[in-house]
């Protein structure tokens, strides 16, 4: 590249329209301040000439890492995991933004960023398993597997949604798509939204929650916050993986 962009051409590129107001495809702390910082990040990446695959393997790595932090006692570990999180979602802005802005999308990085995502909050869930469980493998390691599972399922149960439309002949699902055929499930989906419990099991959220779990536990002397945490993402994840899969057959999606 023969000169850089300015932030505000970088923009009008990286962030075609529409892309902050997607309901479900972006994150609240992409809307709330990350697609702001990440325009100055993914300047940076043109300038070292990243690849958008070469940031999405990167953001692949801050994630699973976050699991692995996780595994250090104290407070140390959970800031630890927090901050490679946010290098996560990051990463995981300015990957597509480089995209966009080169023209270098492909279906490779499609699939290498679905894979991110699968194996970041899998990581966390399973390094906060082991954190409750002082690193033994004791009933707390095997909740924050079966969270792991939970969370792999029900990303399963969305993308499988892509494949059953792709092999009947068609188009990608649209935001209409998922919302319930009746009003009365219409209306049930709408305060399970408004209640977002299952965002317990979703990485950048849960992070968070567990900095928090990590000081109570530091209050307090032993890991009772981290246990309850642990026990509610194993609960939730369960429950999440029924309701989803609910959501998905009364919906429209597979209509």
């Amino acid at each position: 590249m023969t000169s850089l962009p300015s932030i505000a051409e970088l923009r009008a590129k990286a962030h075609p329209p529409g892309l902050l107001e997607r309901r479900s495809g972006e994150h609240w702390a992409g809307r709330l301040y990350m697609r702001r910082i990440s325009l100055y990040a993914t300047r940076f990446f043109l300038v070292l000439r990243l690849s958008p695959n070469q940031l999405t393997g990167l953001m692949i790595l801050a994630g699973v890492a976050a699991g692995f932090a996780l595994l250090i006692p104290g407070l140390t570990g959970a800031i630890l995991a927090a901050v490679l999180v946010q290098l996560y979602l990051l990463l995981d802005c300015s990957d597509g933004e480089v995209a966009r802005y080169t023209g270098r999308t492909s279906v490779t990085g499609v699939y290498l960023d679905r894979v991110g995502h699968y194996l970041c909050e899998a990581a966390l869930l399973v390094g906060l398993g082991f954190r409750a469980a002082g690193v033994e493998p004791t009933g707390y390691a095997v909740l924050g597997l079966a969270a792991a599972l939970g969370a792999i399922l029900i990303k399963a149960e969305t993308d499988l949604v892509d494949i059953a439309r792709a092999r009947s002949g068609r188009s990608a699902v649209t935001e209409d798509d998922v919302e319930p055929r009746t009003s009365a499930l219409a209306k049930a989906r709408r305060a399970a939204l408004v209640l977002r419990f299952y965002r317990l099991i979703l990485a950048i959220e849960l992070s968070l929650i567990i900095v928090v779990a990590a000081i109570v536990d530091a209050v307090r002397g032993d890991l009772l916050a981290t246990h309850v945490l642990t026990v509610a993402v194993a609960v939730v994840a369960a429950v999440q993986v029924v309701l989803h899969l609910i959501s998905v057959l009364v919906s429209r999606r597979l209509a």
